[in-house]
């Protein structure tokens, strides 16, 4: 036999011996606590923690979930399982990832839960309604940019770690531990056109708002004054403010951004309703 022959067929057989034992070497991979990874160690969330968190997002199965460092997979197989959400696990350590979507498959929601291996800062997931985590305030703050790109009105947990001064919509605590839930908001700070119209006329004024992160405030101009908004909230897509005219008529403004642009209804406490909308100047 050609000495290149034996060659070829000496490694055909060292790969096919190869491949077995690597298998059976993923197979029996079993994670420790406090093992290193890309960036943290490894500790999981404890599971009613992981009910909490899921549970503080409000996750049904209209949602799609995705878990950044996904561990063993147990957030997103939860997510799927307990809730019926689609949902997607991204964890860097390649076995980890594998032996976590052996645990979706034990858990029977393969078909709705995947773990694939990837780095949360390089993979797209802004298709995600609701984003959970566990990493370490650093990451967080890293990640932070990224999650207020995000469609507005996505939610947002991590478990244990704030966000710096993006202040918390909630937080709830569980045998000492901290979970923490965030509404991505939506983008309005600068100068709007206002225009409502209801009782049979219509008025249009300039309407300028400041912004820092779901916190808002902001004036509307009245003539040759600018009057202050009341009671400003923005949650996600939706806004809502008040404002007082000059002939001391209140007036309560409800709506949804969308962009550049904002519409919605507005009733005044002397019993008109109407329409508004708002466009960007």
């Amino acid at each position: 036999m050609p000495f290149r022959i034996r060659f070829a067929a000496a490694a055909l057989a060292a790969l096919a011996l190869a491949l077995p034992a690597a298998a059976q070497k993923d197979k029996d991979y079993e994670p420790h606590v406090g093992q290193p990874g890309k960036d943290v160690i490894w500790v999981p969330t404890p599971d009613d923690v992981v009910d909490r968190m899921l549970r503080m997002a409000q996750v049904t199965a209209n949602d799609y979930v995705v878990d950044l460092g996904a561990g063993d997979g147990k957030i997103a197989i939860a997510a799927a399982k307990k809730f019926g959400a689609r949902a997607l696990g991204i964890e860097f350590n390649p076995e980890m990832a594998r032996h976590a979507q052996r645990n979706a498959e034990r858990a029977g929601v393969a078909g709705r839960a995947r773990i694939q291996q990837g780095d949360i800062f390089a993979t797209d997931f802004s298709q995600a309604s609701v984003v959970t985590m566990y990493l370490l305030p650093a990451l967080n703050l890293k990640l932070r940019p990224t999650l207020l790109a995000m469609r507005p009105g996505t939610r947002v947990v991590s478990h244990s770690f704030s966000m710096d001064d993006w202040e918390a919509d909630e937080v709830s605590s569980l045998d000492g531990r901290r979970a923490y839930f965030w509404v991505v908001p939506a983008g309005v700070a600068g100068s709007w056109a206002l225009e409502y119209t209801g009782g049979g006329s219509t008025e249009r004024h300039e309407l300028a708002l400041e912004q820092r992160y779901q916190k808002i405030e902001g004036s509307v101009t009245l003539g040759n004054l600018n009057g202050g908004l009341r009671e400003p909230q923005l949650r996600g897509a939706h806004i809502a403010f008040a404002f007082v005219d000059n002939r001391g008529v209140r007036r309560d403004f409800t709506g949804r951004v969308s962009g550049a642009r904002m519409e919605g209804s507005f009733r005044a406490d002397n019993g008109t309703e109407g329409r508004w909308t708002a466009a960007r100047k």
